[in-house]
């Protein structure tokens, strides 16, 4: 029974993180790319954003609305930024699936948080294989696992 339920433990250890993720990248059927950034604000903050992604040890700011701080020239006309529900950022970057680098980290920053994700170019995802379960779901989604295991095993 211990066993079981280290077992249990650790799987639903395992799998949070990644069910979890605060920021997913996929590409939409009209070939944008998308970038969810999905960190929870602090309170009493103004909630500011910046999208930026590495390639070797460059980092390339893409959009962002922190005074002071610059987007790169060549991908201003191609991104643009929305508010997601009930909090987060979508970034969107229109016409340069094709140039894109080929190993990346995306870095979402908001107010002072940041998180990242290292992406290869051939295996983007397409947004509809991202958006199965919301981002809320997950925790539901490894409860019912647990659930499902501990039942399994006798010890519910």
């Amino acid at each position: 029974m211990v066993l079981s339920l280290w077992v249990l433990g650790v799987l639903g250890a395992l799998l949070v993180p990644g069910m979890c993720e605060q920021v997913t990248v996929c590409v939409e059927e009209d070939d944008d790319l998308r970038v969810d950034c999905r960190i929870k604000p602090k309170p009493s903050q103004i909630n500011s954003y910046e999208f930026s992604w590495t390639s070797g040890s460059k980092e390339v700011v893409i959009n962002t609305n922190v005074s002071g701080s610059t987007r790169a020239s060549q991908l201003r006309d191609h991104s643009y930024v929305e508010e997601l529900q009930p909090y987060g950022y979508r970034l969107t970057l229109t016409g340069f699936i094709d140039r894109l680098p080929y190993n990346t980290t995306y870095m979402c920053k908001m107010t002072g948080v940041i998180d990242s994700v290292y992406v290869e170019k051939e295996h983007l995802l397409p947004c509809s294989a991202v958006s199965v379960f919301p981002p809320s779901s997950c925790l539901w989604i490894v409860g019912a696992l647990l659930l499902a295991c501990c039942h399994t095993a006798g010890l519910c």
